[in-house]
């Protein structure tokens, strides 16, 4: 399984982004999908994560300014961020766990300038 993660970048605080991620490979149905970060110093951190039937589960700091959704015909998960602030600055990865084994891709970076 390839992830391939697009979209990052950078903004000034208050602005918006949206992340891409399409997955390759061996797929299969029930599948979860999700972003994580990771800033500099920082652990890595679930930012959001949504199921093949679309429940999605947010990370308390981006809860009502980030929105996760998929489209399970391309096997792609988007994250599309409002409101960016600063602290939203760091290394995003798309993942995408089935059968007990969890997929990495690449990372992309997005910048909050404040």
């Amino acid at each position: 399984v390839q992830l391939q993660a697009y979209g990052g970048g950078l903004v000034q605080t208050g602005g918006s982004l949206r992340l891409s991620c399409a997955a390759s490979g061996s797929i299969f149905s029930m599948n979860l999908m999700g972003w994580y970060r990771q800033a500099p110093g920082k652990q890595r951190e679930l930012v959001a994560e949504v199921t093949y039937g679309g429940s999605a589960n947010y990370a308390v700091s981006v809860k009502g300014r980030f929105t996760i959704a998929r489209d399970n015909a391309k096997n792609t998960v988007y994250l599309q961020m409002n409101s960016l602030k600063p602290e939203d600055s760091a290394v995003y990865y798309c993942t995408l766990t089935q059968r007990g084994r969890t997929y990495w891709g690449q990372g992309t970076q997005v910048t909050v300038s404040s």
